[in-house]
């Protein structure tokens, strides 16, 4: 049972990465997934796209990538400066949260609902999958991950719940 234990340390690393990789990316636009198509230099790191130059990290999705029926809810909320804290706190609060196994409940379950948010904006066409697609996976991965107690494992999960808080506001765990 312990090697189990490992590979859902494993996963909660993996998650948190994605969700951190995401976070630092539209911070800074650092030419992946933000700033594609743009040109970015180690002099000038920011790109036009990139937070911190003033651009809005879920304008495009919101905008552009919302199908089905809450397409235009979505939409709605492209460019709202609410909606962009939200959703880089929500990016950096699950990226660090499980990265260092702390928190991983309400890590897990804020990342639950992110992602629903977005396989719904998503909804009726995914990219790559008719049926399935990441978003939809990785909330699965984080109902594991919280259930596992990953963050016990590779993390410092295994301290944390033996705080005084965590005693007293299991949630925190």
């Amino acid at each position: 049972m312990e090697k189990i234990n490992y590979i859902w340390g494993l996963l909660r690393l993996s998650m948190g990465w994605i969700f951190f990789w995401a976070f630092i990316d539209k911070l800074f636009g650092l030419g992946f997934a933000t700033c594609r198509d743009a040109s970015v230099n180690l002099v000038d790191i920011l790109c036009e796209k990139a937070w911190l130059s003033g651009g809005s990290p879920a304008f495009g999705f919101l905008k552009f990538a919302a199908k089905g029926p809450f397409a235009e809810f979505y939409q709605s909320l492209a460019g709202n400066p609410i909606v962009d804290w939200l959703f880089m706190a929500g990016l950096f609060g699950v990226g660090i949260a499980l990265l260092l196994g702390i928190g991983v409940k309400i890590a897990g379950y804020s990342g639950v609902f992110m992602m629903l948010f977005i396989y719904t904006a998503g909804f009726i066409l995914p990219q790559n999958n008719p049926f399935l697609d990441e978003h939809f996976v990785y909330a699965i991965i984080m109902i594991g991950l919280i259930l596992s107690h990953s963050g016990r494992w590779l993390g410092f999960g295994g301290w944390w719940k033996n705080t005084q808080l965590v005693q007293k506001y299991p949630i925190l765990e």
